[in-house]
């Protein structure tokens, strides 16, 4: 595991960014775990690179990839991970995921209830009983906004389906929803499950229609209140300058107005369906809490990118959807993103041209461009040197510390999220959270992640604690030193992380100054 040079790296190494840091690094006298040297030279020990890649591929290590790797080798392993499927959870997470209220229940039964609730709370007299009515109402939102990130983030943490599950988060942050909108809390859990999840290595066009269609985009954005002569354009722009094109494509004021226009009637209704006209009923389109209603649709003829659309109801969107996503921008904006996700901050230009025109010509087949991203040597160049952002850092700490048992409670991760300013569907703004390093390397963000690791380190990190429902599991703090940590960590470590490790004190400190080193928080 490469050791950074300049930036955090250097901090880290100092160990200035935190008094607590430079207290733990500063004590002596005690060796790290108490295993035989011996015991790591019987370990078949993996190259760096493989690690490393492994690594990226996944969202941390834990024994079961390690394993999987090892018996596939790397091609076969990514042709496995490339394909989406509902991976095998344990029983136990299994369980946890089906006593959920959202994995029952349907965005239009959502809104259509919670619409007929705020009816009857907004008719009540002010007071103590409006009051209260308005709070459970609020509550039972949070409920469900939670229970979504809490199935993330469980099958982020145990589902074999690693590269699928990343692919979830990076398409969840680039299409990026903010769940304190509206009646968002309410709709983010299908969103990711019918709108995301299903279309993670598919093509581009069919995850980008599907987000299209999902009420909590049309939400979001606003494009409900998008009619014809009362033109919203909020999501005709982030449409094309954060989903699809980029922000220096080329296109002009005029093709946002333009797709404005061709996105006018497409929004959201979970109640009766409107009256309409004869010849405007056979053009109504209605898919669970989404609708395209003909009525406040503009007709006339429109110029997008250079080419006509012809007024056709939700055809013209479709057709303009193709047509912007066969635009080279698309192709080499969508490269760009997966590149700096996930291989370098300031990737190859010829790595983002190869997977340019891998996705040109396989029609946007996202695994087809995710495989020349994982199988080039620009990326195995970049092994080592990758900052995690914060999610794949509270990820994979969990992922390495607990190796698959099963955690109770995952608050504890939300709070850690937040804390370091990427809480789940917490991005007010469109863009999306930042892919660089640049984003998340300040001195605070270290310190915090220095105490995110002591309270895993120390097993008082909460995690086995009884959730709502749930059984309370078995704590204790991590025996990091394990066959995991001298198989796939251990040959590979820094220098100086090799040298504060030797002047811990206890196991705690021994973990603690593991999960903030560099080496952990580099890949």
């Amino acid at each position: 595991m490469k050791r950074r040079r300049g930036g955090i790296g250097t901090a880290f190494a100092s160990v200035a960014i935190a008094s607590a840091v430079a207290a733990i690094l500063a004590v002596g006298c005690a060796t790290r775990a108490e295993l035989p040297p011996s015991k790591a030279a019987s370990l078949a020990v993996l190259r760096r690179d493989d690690i490393l890649w492994l690594g990226r591929a996944s969202f941390g290590l834990d024994s079961g990839s390690v394993a999987k790797y090892r018996e596939l080798g790397r091609s076969a392993f990514l042709s496995r991970q490339l394909v989406a499927e509902d991976a095998a959870l344990t029983p136990t997470i299994s369980a946890q995921i089906a006593a959920m209220e959202i994995a029952h229940v349907r965005p239009e039964q959502l809104l259509a209830d919670v619409n007929a609730q705020y009816k009857v709370i907004n008719a009540m007299a002010d007071g103590a009983d409006k009051e209260a009515a308005r709070k459970a109402l609020n509550d039972r939102g949070n409920k469900l906004a939670y229970e979504a990130v809490r199935r993330n983030l469980l099958r982020a943490i145990y589902s074999p389906a690693q590269l699928q599950e990343q692919m979830v988060w990076f398409w969840v942050n680039h299409f990026s929803v903010f769940q304190y909108k509206a009646n968002l809390r309410w709709l983010i859990g299908d969103y990711v499950e019918t709108a995301i999840r299903p279309h993670v290595f598919g093509h581009f066009k069919d995850l980008l229609m599907a987000t299209l269609q999902h009420p909590a985009m049309l939400q979001y954005l606003d494009n409900s209140q998008n009619a014809v002569g009362h033109i919203n354009e909020n999501y005709a722009r982030e449409l094309l300058e954060l989903h699809t094109l980029g922000v220096a494509a080329g296109y002009s004021q005029q093709d946002v107005q333009e797709l404005a226009r061709v996105l006018t009637g497409v929004g959201v209704n979970a109640g009766e369906p409107p009256r309409l006209k004869p010849e405007l009923q056979r053009l109504y389109v209605r898919r669970g809490a989404f609708e395209f209603n003909p009525a406040p649709h503009d007709f006339g003829a429109k110029t997008l990118l250079g080419h006509s659309i012809s007024g056709g109801g939700f055809a013209e969107v479709e057709d303009a959807v193709s047509l912007i996503v066969a635009q080279p921008a698309c192709a080499r904006f969508i490269a760009r993103q997966l590149a700096t996700y996930f291989a370098a901050d300031n990737p190859s230009p010829a790595l983002i041209e190869r997977m340019t025109q891998t996705f040109m010509h396989s029609d946007g087949d996202i695994a087809a461009v995710l495989r020349t991203l994982f199988m080039s040597h620009e990326f195995e160049a970049s092994l080592g040197g990758k900052f995690k952002d914060p999610t794949r850092f509270v990820i994979s700490a969990v992922r390495f510390a607990y190796d698959g048992r099963p955690i109770s409670n995952t608050r504890p991760l939300l709070n850690w999220l937040n804390g370091l300013g990427e809480g789940p569907f917490s991005r007010q703004t469109p863009d999306g959270y930042p892919l660089t390093e640049l984003g998340w390397a300040s001195s605070g963000q270290m310190s915090r992640r220095f105490e995110i690791a002591r309270a895993i380190g120390a097993g008082n990190a909460g995690l086995f604690d009884a959730e709502e429902g749930a059984a309370a599991g078995s704590g204790g703090f991590p025996q990091l030193s394990n066959r995991l940590y001298f198989e796939a960590v251990e040959p590979f470590l820094a220098v100086h992380t090799r040298e504060a490790l030797s002047r811990a004190n206890s196991q705690q400190e021994w973990n603690t100054i593991l999960l903030s080193s560099p080496d952990f928080n580099y890949e």
